[in-house]
């Protein structure tokens, strides 16, 4: 796969905890600047893919793996496991900082619900509030939806997308490619009223006015 650390590039930050599906990475968007958070590098190896940057606390990373990355000349940014961040906002921090203006995480589920609940609210932070970012997490895809900027799902009728309000109200949500359109709508935080909506075509887009969304597709 090409790198690039330009700001035009994607950053795709690979998290440990789940297997990563061979076929997102065939729709990586390139060139690509690969970010491995601590045992996301043992899933790097595993695919057979090299990072650019090695991030975390390295507790639950393989010897053999970091032994490897430090052979090849990879960048290691090695930080105390007593600390105030995630290994994963450390990571979006470090792609904000190269000015990338797209992030990709993979993976980041790991099975503990304090860890899944952190790193979904964690990308709507207003800190990366300049970065379009998209999460592949087991079979679903999540987006950070900011205002004036649409979003494109790309689906099969059938599929569910949810949309949720992050930290306040969402206003002005318009929708296409959905059952239940929403034509400048408001989500509340809190409120359930667009989760499971459904796909009614093979893509659907989603924008707002104001507020944040967390859109979470989740293919049939």
């Amino acid at each position: 796969m090409e790198r690039a650390t330009a700001a035009t590039a994607t950053a795709v930050i690979v998290a440990g905890g789940d297997p990563i599906d061979r076929a997102v990475l065939a729709r990586l968007p390139h060139p690509i600047y690969v970010i491995a958070v601590d045992s996301g590098l043992d899933e790097l190896d595993r695919l057979g893919l090299a990072a650019d940057v090695v991030i975390g606390d390295f507790d639950s990373v393989t010897a053999a793996s970091l032994a490897r990355a430090a052979r090849a000349g990879v960048p290691v940014e090695r930080h105390p496991t007593d600390k105030d961040a995630t290994d994963l906002e450390l990571a979006l921090h470090h792609a904000g900082a190269q000015g990338f203006e797209r992030a990709v995480l993979l993976g980041g589920h790991g099975g503990r619900l304090s860890h899944l609940l952190g790193n979904a609210l964690v990308l709507t932070s207003d800190r990366f509030a300049a970065m379009q970012i998209e999460w592949h997490v087991r079979t679903a895809t999540v987006t950070v939806v900011h205002p004036e900027r649409t979003i494109t799902i790309a689906g099969e009728p059938g599929d569910l997308v949810s949309l949720l309000a992050a930290g306040g109200t969402a206003a002005g949500i318009t929708t296409t490619g959905l059952r239940w359109r929403l034509d400048g709508a408001s989500l509340t935080s809190g409120s359930t009223r667009g989760i499971s909506n459904e796909m009614t075509d093979a893509s659907a887009t989603v924008t707002l006015r104001d507020g944040k969304l967390l859109a979470i597709h989740e293919r049939n």
